[in-house]
């Protein structure tokens, strides 16, 4: 089999690229610098690009079911309306600690992560959020909050703490809330970076229920089967690969985020916005009901 081959999607020089995500609605693709806090828009079929500044540190961005986003804020999760008004969903700043990763339920509820910014273990959280407002901490012992995903089926989600080197699985129940909301239990590893692999970053859960997971430090995004299984390895050139999602009209491009930020002698194409054309298919992405 003839390995993948990445194209320059977007040519870029993002410190922090993070939180690719495709939006059905607009046929355009959102993405992130964290820390350069902007939130970038690219439309592959027109080449157009957008960027918008949040001014504070973002960790992830997703459409909203009526249109606009939802953010995951370093100071809370907030919405932007379509006309661009901007309003606090839940506001709670914590010093040191910024917003990171974050992904939308089957439910529609959004399940965003937090981390302190020296990484401490414990430091940050794994949160559900409504769009009334309400919130739920799912998980408070994580350092750094990072991919988390469902199966097609909705019965498993898949989560990365990126110190534990693991992707952890859990059992999900959609109704297992007065709510609806749904909770997660029996965690277990589904996989185990190996040393100098580097770490797990973020993922994306395609429409086989195959698990594919950026490596920072590795230069590559892996797929794994659903028992774990290593299927398919797309090598890229900068090392510090952040994030994954699959996108397009067909939802069958690999988009992949890339971090210039800790490098002394960073790859010209760290930062960039890549893409694997034809990758495989994704799910139809769920969008935040609030």
């Amino acid at each position: 089999m003839t390995p993948p081959r990445y194209e320059v999607a977007v040519r870029a020089w993002a410190t922090l690229g993070e939180g690719p995500t495709w939006d059905p609605a607009t046929g355009r693709l959102l993405w992130l610098d964290i820390l350069g806090s902007r939130v970038h828009t690219f439309d592959p079929a027109t080449g157009r690009r957008g960027v918008r500044v949040t001014g504070q540190h973002v960790g992830a961005v997703k459409p909203r079911a009526g249109g606009g986003l939802v953010l995951n804020l370093r100071d809370g999760v907030g919405l932007l309306d379509p006309d661009g008004t901007f309003r606090w969903l839940h506001h709670e700043p914590v010093p040191g600690r910024r917003a990171n990763d974050a992904a939308v339920a089957p439910d529609g509820s959004l399940w965003a992560g937090t981390m302190r910014y020296d990484e401490a273990p414990g430091g940050g959280s794994l949160s559900r959020f409504t769009g009334d407002g309400s919130v739920r901490t799912v998980l408070d012992d994580v350092a750094v909050s990072n991919g988390t995903g469902w199966s097609p089926d909705g019965r498993l989600m898949y989560y990365i703490d990126s110190p534990t080197r693991r992707v952890d699985v859990f059992t999900y129940e959609a109704d297992a809330d007065a709510d609806g909301g749904g909770r997660v239990s029996g965690r277990r590893p589904l996989v185990e970076i190996e040393d100098g692999a580097g770490f797990p970053d973020g993922l994306t859960v395609d429409a086989d229920g195959c698990v594919w997971v950026a490596l920072w430090d590795g230069g590559a995004v892996r797929r794994y089967t659903p028992a774990g299984e290593l299927d398919q390895v797309v090598e890229l050139p900068t090392r510090r690969v952040t994030a994954c999602a699959l996108g397009g009209p067909d939802l069958t491009d690999l988009y992949v985020t890339t971090a210039r930020v800790g490098l002394a002698d960073p790859h010209p194409l760290a930062g960039s916005l890549l893409v694997v054309p034809g990758a495989g298919k994704g799910q139809v992405p769920t969008a935040f009901a609030g």
